[in-house]
């Protein structure tokens, strides 16, 4: 019995990891902190403006902007997930996570990013009833139907994280204990189990199959039909108004699935900590910082919304 005793004695001993962050450049420590305390701050309130806005505003009470607080909510809860660790760490030099803290982050951080991802080809889809078929919008997009909708990509998530979450859980630990991350991340802490880890590498290309793969091809065929239906447009100002409707929408797709591709669309064994840190930063914290400007700066709706709730930006 002693054998198969040890790893869970060893397991045990896991009390915490150790964050590699940006420890190989000393000299970017404060360039960095102060790069990262500006887009956690931009990102927080420009999401929660979002979201205060679209709560407040009657005419932005639509399928269209329904979605778009879902997604602010969700760009709050990422950055927010990884983000005030990364700040901690710059700043006092100490950057160890304890093991429970690990998988906390990890959860949080799954829902969040494959929440976004589905929402996407779900606001992709209400883009394309609005401009393709817009005699049935009411229907097809009901509120009845909208808030379903919502419901089932947060908790088709939160089963997705707990999966994955579950799995990372039931692993050995048993040294070394250096994540060559900011934050706690599926691939680089499969590198590190002394377990197998083969049930975990398969759901974790099922879910990049689904998320990725799936979710983009979805959102690629809305915005064909989109496409193809404001060419048959003859007005140039009619082609105009239908492209302002999703241009904003289309730019986060690009912005997002750029950063997830080069993140997780490779082998766990062909892992670069170099290349996931760089994607790392653009979906946990550039991308929620971005999402609010593109929809507030490229929107006419949002801009007057605005300029009735603050006055100072009426100018």
């Amino acid at each position: 019995m002693e054998p198969d005793e040890t790893p869970k004695s060893n397991q045990t001993l896991v009390t915490e990891f150790l964050l590699q962050g940006f420890s190989e450049h000393p000299q970017l420590r404060l360039p960095l902190l102060g790069c990262f305390l500006a887009l956690y701050t931009v990102a927080v309130l420009g999401n929660a403006l979002i979201i205060t806005v679209v709560g407040c505003s009657a005419s932005l009470h639509s399928p269209m902007y329904f979605f778009l607080s879902n997604l602010a909510t969700m760009d709050i809860i990422c950055t927010s997930t990884i983000l005030p660790k990364v700040l901690a760490g710059l700043a006092t030099q100490e950057n160890t996570i304890s093991y429970s803290g690990c998988m906390f982050q990890l959860f949080f951080l799954v829902w969040s990013a494959s929440s976004e991802l589905l929402l996407l080809a779900v606001m992709a889809f209400d883009r394309y009833v609005a401009i393709c078929r817009p005699l049935h919008y009411a229907t097809i997009m009901s509120p009845r139907v909208c808030v379903a909708m919502a419901m089932g990509v947060w908790g088709i998530c939160a089963v997705n994280s707990s999966v994955h979450t579950g799995l990372m859980a039931r692993l050995t630990f048993c040294g070394p204990k250096i994540i060559t991350h900011f934050f706690c991340e599926i691939p680089p802490l499969l590198l590190l189990s002394c377990s197998p880890t083969r049930v975990n590498s398969i759901m974790t290309v099922v879910a990049d199959a689904f998320y990725g793969f799936i979710n983009f091809l979805l959102t690629l065929a809305s915005y064909g039909r989109i496409v193809a239906s404001i060419l048959r447009i003859r007005s140039a100002e009619g082609k105009r108004r239908a492209f302002s409707t999703c241009s904003s929408h289309l730019i986060v797709v690009c912005v997002y699935y750029t950063a997830v591709f080069y993140a997780y669309i490779s082998p766990a064994s062909s892992y670069s900590p170099e290349r996931s840190k760089v994607a790392g930063v653009l979906y946990t914290a550039l991308s929620p910082t971005l999402n609010p400007l593109i929809y507030t700066l490229r929107n006419a709706e949002v801009q007057r919304a605005l300029a009735k709730l603050l006055p100072f930006c009426r100018r």
